[in-house]
């Protein structure tokens, strides 16, 4: 069953990555000033994702809608991403969204509805 989706992801995954590429959305243009504090903002936030994953894909999408330089950090192969994600969010399930406030306390948001509504609450009116 695993080599199945191994598989699949192979043959599947090129054709994702290159829609994601031909559906790329426009992002919001702000001031300078304003982008530069939007930029301060997301440096306490990190995505861990998988390139493939359709999930993931839907959040990248709108992170270029809202204009977020957000860190992404790869997390399907063993590493300090896929570690830290399930040291921290106790799963390895993507995409999930780390976020630091400014107290230093981590929280880990793993669905990608609840990922984008929280990023549009955020940040969509900078």
């Amino acid at each position: 069953m695993k080599f199945f989706f191994k598989t699949l992801r192979a043959v599947i995954g090129p054709f994702m990555l290159l829609w994601e590429t031909l559906t790329r959305p426009k992002g919001i243009v702000r001031g300078p000033v304003v982008q530069q504090q939007v930029d301060a903002q997301c440096r306490d936030v990190a995505l861990y994702q998988y390139s493939t994953c359709p999930f993931c894909i839907k959040v990248r999408q709108e992170l270029r809608r809202l204009s977020l330089n957000v860190e992404l950090r790869d997390a399907q192969g063993a590493g300090e991403h896929r570690d830290a994600l399930v040291q921290g969010g106790g799963r390895a399930k993507v995409p999930c969204l780390r976020i630091t406030d400014e107290t230093g306390k981590t929280r880990w948001m793993y669905e990608s509805g609840e990922i984008i509504d929280y990023l549009r609450g955020r940040f969509a009116n900078a």
